[in-house]
């Protein structure tokens, strides 16, 4: 068997692009002004850091005034929950309105302010991982400060509809704030026509480098400022900017959204064919709904094994994937995601996340099929757990 390599983890990080390493390269060297400085080297900065935040505000349908740089999506998540929480609370309105599988970066905030005072209320999902905007329409009460609900899921790809989720808490008069780190670059994004007041980004998620994201907020919303010192981002977010990384975000973000139907016909049909290939394999479950996903992502569980074991196989053959169990993190929990769409644990450890993009050819689909029953194959014949199975004796 020819051993190649595929990386099939784009939901987890992404490759720097040429074109994004070319843009941010001139900033490094000849380019290298403060972007608050006012002589020539400073205002060159400052002028690609404005054409930056245009082409991020082009590509969410917002005003460029409207788009702040932030360090990353977990910062921008942050900023939104906390600044809203604290704008709202001088308000009288401390209760908050989540779902149980949200990003860590939205759960860990929120329970920061479940201990300072504030309420949260945490949605449940269906076993197809996706909200009923009517739970929220029923959760919302007078003092409800924001609802914050991800635009897809990290790990499960369920897409969310987020239309219809915003267009109740206008309705309602509430602020509503999405985690859209997974879904920018590959689903269609307008805020002002979706009625999103929120919005967090990532750009090593778009083929821009670690360490660069943003956060939109719509214009009359006056949150409050996240670091303090210096006159950046409008004042609301000092520290001297980071120009070649924002460059790289306005040239990522244009080139993820210059024709998202086009990817997505390229990568969809070869999703569903490692879908469908993958569920072959007894003992096996798509996790998320089939359609409502994101074209590149697949999560499946596979029973009788372990993830860790599973990826070090693959990796071994190759392949770059990710598993349902977080043990690679120093923890022995499996995903709380999968958990929330009624997984027990042991099946929630063996489960496998794929994330392909157009450069996952069919031959690179191909070679995936025939290692994973091997892998998997292997592994459950080493395993007690399947022995325990296929005896139809319970396991833990």
């Amino acid at each position: 068997m020819e051993k190649r390599f595929i990386y099939a983890d784009n939901a987890a990080t992404t490759a720097v692009s040429e074109e994004v390493l070319t843009a941010m390269l001139p900033y490094f060297r000849e380019g290298y002004g403060n972007a608050s400085s006012i002589y020539k080297l400073g205002r060159d900065a400052q002028k690609a850091v404005e054409t930056a935040r245009e082409k991020v505000a082009k590509a969410l349908g917002a005003e460029p005034r409207e788009i702040y740089f932030t360090s990353c999506g977990s910062e921008s998540d942050n900023w939104a929950i906390k600044g809203t929480a604290e704008l709202m609370a001088k308000k009288g309105k401390k209760h908050i309105i989540t779902s149980v599988f949200e990003h860590h970066a939205v759960l860990h905030t929120c329970e920061y302010l479940e201990k300072h005072g504030f309420e949260v209320t945490y949605i449940p999902v269906s076993d197809k991982g996706l909200l009923d905007p009517e739970d929220i329409r029923k959760a919302i009460r007078e003092d409800t400060a924001l609802v914050t609900i991800m635009y897809a899921n990290n790990e499960i790809g369920t897409i969310q509809p987020i239309d219809e989720i915003a267009a109740i808490c206008h309705e309602k008069g509430v602020l509503f704030h999405t985690d859209a780190v997974q879904a920018v670059g590959h689903i269609d994004i307008d805020v002002h026509k979706q009625g999103i007041d929120m919005l967090s980004l990532s750009g090593h998620k778009i083929h821009a480098q670690k360490g660069i994201g943003a956060l939109y907020v719509r214009k009359g919303i006056a949150l409050p400022n996240f670091v303090h010192g210096g006159g950046q981002e409008r004042g609301k977010r000092a520290g001297t900017e980071n120009v070649p990384a924002i460059v790289g975000l306005g040239v990522a973000i244009e080139a993820a959204t210059r024709d998202i139907a086009g990817k997505n016909a390229v990568i969809t049909p070869r999703r569903n064919r490692l879908i469908d290939g993958i569920l072959k394999l007894p003992y096996t479950r798509l996790n998320g709904d089939r359609d409502k996903r994101l074209p590149g992502n697949l999560n499946i569980s596979i029973e009788g094994i372990e993830g860790e074991s599973l990826l070090l196989l693959l990796d071994m053959n190759g392949i770059c994937a990710s598993s349902g169990s977080a043990c690679t993190s120093g923890s022995l929990d499996p995903s709380h995601v999968l958990l929330s769409i009624g997984l027990e644990h042991a099946v929630a450890h063996g489960s496998l996340r794929l994330s392909i993009e157009e450069n996952v050819t069919d031959e690179d689909v191909d070679y995936i099929l025939e290692v994973i029953p091997k892998v998997v194959d292997r592994l459950r014949s080493m395993s007690p757990v399947w022995e325990k199975m296929m005896k139809g004796q319970k396991y833990a």
